[in-house]
């Protein structure tokens, strides 16, 4: 259309006047908005146009307007793990920066996506989170910004993360392959715009949520380029994804916060111009939990100078940033052109989200009639069939779909959304899925299987009281037992339990945070930080006292009292500090939840038990678990429905392995699926009946017992012998397990037979469905090497694809990887080698279910012995015992701190007659300790001792040396200490 003058609103909300001519827009006002310029010349002419006090306000993650440029507000950090979940308004009341939640489509949890094993599945899933992104930033910008972050690629080292919701898996290829395939869809495919802009979360190895910003990650190299790195590289490289987030934890002793890494390594990656971001409040525990600087604007600087370019922290407060980054530039600490560094980041991103282009971009066009579509809704229940796993299944499965199926359970009439999740647009239950799909064919019965009961004053006699509608404070005041006074008992395990008023559906929970504040039945769910819906029932004789277990903190913020007592009005508060001053209350049982379940599934052709966890309690953000066994009374209630009919099918509902022994040796057929949303129920029934064919597949190892994992702090994967790579046990269920109603036979596979470290192994093998059900087959390769130098893992996923076969069909499919992959990380040179070896080639349907094996030769190099005449840094061990991993100074570098007794071994070292030990090493404490140099074993022959004298500070270095004797020969060299040093490096000569 031939215009004259036309009147555009920026996608910062920015109404900007401008010129057009037939053809092509002509110069603007400014020409920083003319889009035939290249994207650099325009950042140049913004960045040259803002003063430095605009420049430093952009590093705050509240970017303010520049109105004299027409520049509008910017802010980072909508919330999109799997879907469109929350951001924070900074025009709220009463307090900006609250929480706005989105209704949208609410995909499976990270987890469940992962399990699809399906990467344009997930491209896909990908491509509606940033297009509904995008409707609800068309309808408020200010809120709904279009920097994504997500998707979580931490791996999922340790089942009892607290996040482990998150995570796609415990493996760095298949977490590359899903969240490269997510954050693709969500940037979108222009060659130059974005729909929206990733950040993937949280760089580095954070997995623990105990003592998240303090505790550090002890990566030696290998566990950290073999392993951490690789989940975070293929995003990047690939440019799926525009920039990181820091983790709150510390790295080796040395906050992610003020990491250079996010220079100089994840920028090494790619030459497309990423923006880095901080965790919400991590640079104040710089200065707080961690100490690690002195001042704010000391800690700041070095977040700047470390490739941390926004500020996420006090909330929607960007004075103490902004006032601490100019003190640093007063001070020396910072240049302007750190700033300025920064700044064109940051504003590369917002360029090429379309911002600054007169036309708001290519995606401007995407208003909110895209949220929830159809297509979604498809999309949704297509991803949750998809991502459901089939653990066991003794022919049980698919059902009929006809007669009498009882659905019972905890969570057979419920949906739960996590920390992370959108408000659902509907609910499709599993009960209200089943009952769909049966149709007229058949009948459903069943309930939730919790009991629901009274609870009556032994004092007074009188009953605990909740209100209706939107709730009332809890009171002992109820003459009889009647709606009010019921309350339906849910077990989450260890003892916790949620109360659901059955006078109007809401969970009780602490209403505000004072010191004597009461009890109300308002929460839709177990929900919010503090989860204040968390009871305990502790028996004391004939009776029970009800102590609150919300949120550790809040009682360390206002006293001791977590037990309930009755106050003057009859109101339940808090008011006891233990058990014998609290009120006691006799739990009379309307009705009991196995019986009615009993009951159901007794009468019925197959029974349905629902299980599993609520997100809220069952570890989460800032909680890991402690366990991870199903609650005891779900576990009490598939052992009487299974009792009671044994067709009985077990679906378990959580985010995490579950230590299901008993139910793998007695159920007939277990399904698992993560909290998969709105259209969870149907899903449940598509597979249940065979409308689907499972092909979802454990990313994770599923354990037998708690007992099979170390401390969840022990980060050495290599040395703790951890996930699938590494664990020497008998797993519960494989990485990559997960079973079909279709049979499949493997070809024998024709593999690359040599191959040089710059090729590619090519892997082609026939899969014929034996069955008469069409499915689809995950096919999965692995390779093994067999003689290294150092230890390799057991096995590693190399490649994978999902596969449909039609029945009694054929399908021919070809996988390659480069022979580079087969390499690992030399700690002799510090550098990636591919070894000299034969590699067994593993092609199957699972880590651990093998169908055929063959072998690829890889004519790589050897790796020379140990020249320890060169500096070796203390960290490139080949074995240790007891030291931790410190940094060698504030800025960069790692080194060891060791205690009396703790040793490193490295291995296959060519001494030639050395005859002078000299290490660079700190000791903080007064008086001296030792390095002995001992040849073997650590109690091995003792060539020499260097004395460490006290140097005053961690990071305060000097040199010691040592004569050493009879250190000659290829021989294996320890260092052994007795007492606190740090070392940096070290020869040996």
């Amino acid at each position: 259309m031939s215009i004259s003058r036309r009147v555009f609103l920026t996608a910062a909300g920015a109404v900007t006047a401008i010129s057009a001519a037939p053809g092509i827009a002509t110069a603007t006002r400014h020409r920083f908005r003319d889009p035939r310029l290249p994207l650099e010349r325009r950042i140049d002419d913004l960045l040259g146009r803002l003063t430095l006090d605009e420049k430093v306000s952009l590093l705050h993650q509240y970017q303010p307007p520049v109105p004299r440029l027409g520049i509008g507000r910017f802010k980072t950090g909508t919330e999109a793990l799997h879907g469109l979940a929350w951001s924070t308004d900074i025009h709220s009341t009463p307090e900006p920066g609250a929480v706005r939640t989105a209704t949208a489509t609410v995909f499976p949890q990270a987890v469940g996506l992962g399990s699809t094993w399906d990467r344009e599945l997930i491209r896909e899933v990908g491509t509606a989170v940033g297009v509904e992104a995008r409707g609800y930033h068309s309808a408020n910008p200010d809120v709904w910004g279009l920097n994504l972050w997500a998707p979580v690629v931490n791996l999922l080292r340790d089942p009892r993360w607290g996040r482990n919701e998150e995570g796609y898996a415990e493996d760095p290829h298949l977490t590359g392959v899903i969240s490269t395939a997510y954050a693709r869809g969500m940037r979108g495919d222009h060659p130059h715009h974005l729909r929206t802009a990733p950040t993937l979360k949280h760089y580095l190895a954070n997995n623990n949520e105990i003592r998240r910003d303090r505790t550090s990650s002890n990566l030696r190299p290998r566990v950290k380029h073999e392993y951490d790195e690789l989940a975070f590289r293929p995003a990047i490289a690939s440019d799926a994804a525009t920039g990181v987030m820091a983790a709150y934890n510390l790295v080796n002793g040395r906050p992610m916060t003020a990491h250079a890494d996010h220079d100089d390594v994840v920028r090494s990656w790619t030459d497309q111009t990423l923006m880095n971001v901080t965790d919400a409040g991590g640079p104040n525990n710089l200065i707080g939990s961690q100490a690690y600087y002195p001042t704010l604007t000391e800690g700041n600087a070095a977040t700047l100078k470390a490739g941390l370019d926004s500020f996420t922290v006090d909330n929607t407060d960007a004075g103490p940033t902004t006032a601490s980054v100019r003190a640093a530039l007063a001070a020396g600490l910072l240049a302007e052109s750190d700033v300025d560094r920064a700044v064109r980041r940051i504003l590369s991103i917002r360029f090429r989200l379309g911002e600054f282009d007169p036309d708001g971009g290519p995606y401007a066009g995407i208003t909110m009639d895209a949220v929830d579509s159809p297509a979604h809704r498809r999309l949704a229940r297509r991803a949750a069939g998809a991502a459901a796993v089939l653990l066991k299944n003794d022919g049980v499965l698919p059902l009929p779909a006809h007669g009498r199926v009882a659905v019972v359970g905890p969570l057979a009439d419920t949906l739960y959304t996590d920390w992370y999740s959108g408000g659902m647009p509907y609910r499709v239950t599993p009960r209200a899925g089943i009952a769909a799909r049966l149709g007229e064919h058949g009948t459903v019965t069943g309930g939730e299987a919790v009991d629901r009961v009274a609870l009556r004053s032994v004092d007074t006699g009188r009953y605990v009281t909740a209100g209706v509608g939107e709730g009332a404070p809890l009171a002992v005041t109820g003459a009889s037992a009647g709606t009010t006074e019921w309350f339906d008992v849910f077990g989450w395990g260890q003892g916790v339990v949620t109360l659901r008023s059955a006078a109007n559906g809401r969970y009780v929970e602490r209403d505000g945070f004072g010191a004597t504040s009461g009890f109300v039945n308002r929460a839709p769910q177990p929900r919010d930080w503090f989860v204040h819906q968390q009871f305990t029932f502790e028996d004391v004789g004939a009776a029970v006292v009800v102590k609150y277990v919300g949120y550790e903190t809040v009682n360390d913020w206002e006293g001791p009292n977590n037990y309930l007592t009755v106050a003057a009005d009859g109101t339940l508060v808090l008011g006891s500090p233990d058990a014998a001053g609290a009120a006691r209350f006799v739990v009379e049982t309307v009705s009991s939840g196995v019986d009615g379940a009993v009951a159901a599934a007794s009468d019925a052709d197959a029974a349905v038990v629902v299980v599993g966890s609520m997100p809220f309690i069952n570890g989460r953000e800032d909680h890991d678990r402690t366990t991870m066994a199903l609650a005891e009374s779900q576990s009490a209630l598939v052992r009487a429905v299974h009792a009671a009919n044994p067709n009985t099918v077990v679906v378990v509902e959580n985010s995490y392995p579950t230590t299901l022994t008993w139910e793998q040796e007695h159920v007939p057929a277990i399904l698992w699926t993560s909290h998969a949303g709105q259209e969870t129920g149907n899903a449940i029934a598509d597979v249940l009946f065979g409308d689907v064919n499972p092909a979802g597949r454990l990313t994770q190892t599923w354990y037998r017992s708690d007992d099979d994992l170390p401390s969840i702090l022990d980060y050495d994967i290599i040395k703790a012998r951890r996930t699938y790579l590494y664990f020497d046990g008998d797993p519960l269920y494989p990485f990559g397990h997960g079973l079909s109603y279709s049979t499949f036979d493997y070809g024998r596979p024709r593999v690359t037979e040599h191959v040089g470290p710059h090729g590619t192994v090519r892997v082609t093998v026939e899969v014929t469905n034996t069955s008469g059900v069409d499915g689809d087959e995950v096919v999965q390769v692995y390779t093994r090497q067999r003689e290294s130098r150092n230890p390799q893992p057991r096995r590693r996923l190399r490649a994978f694809e999902r596969v449909h076969v039609p029945a009694g069909r054929t399908r021919t499919v070809r996988l390659s990887f480069p022979a580079r992959d087969l390499g690992h990380w030399d700690v002799t040179r510090g550098r990636w080698v591919v070894e000299r070896a034969t590699h067994d080639v593993l092609v199957g349907a699972s880590s651990a279910d093998v169908r055929r094996r063959e072998s690829v030769r890889v004519h790589g190099e050897t790796i020379p012995a140990r020249d320890l005449s060169r500096p070796t840094r203390g960290v490139d061990f080949d074995d240790y015992a007891g030291v931790e991993l410190v940094d060698t100074s504030k800025e960069r570098g790692d080194a060891v701190g060791a205690g009396a007794g703790d040793w490193l071994r490295f291995a296959d070292c060519d001494l030639d007659r050395a005859e002078t030990f000299t290490a660079r090493v700190a000791r903080a404490e007064p008086g001296t300790a030792g390095i002995e140099v001992r040849l073997d074993d650590p109690a091995g022959q003792l060539a020499g001792t260097a004395v460490v004298e006290s140097t005053g500070d961690v990071y305060a270095y000097a040199t010691t040396t040592a004569r050493v004797r009879g250190v000659r020969g290829r021989r294996d060299v320890y260092l052994v200490f007795t007492g606190q040093v740090r070392l940096d490096s070290f020869t040996l000569r």
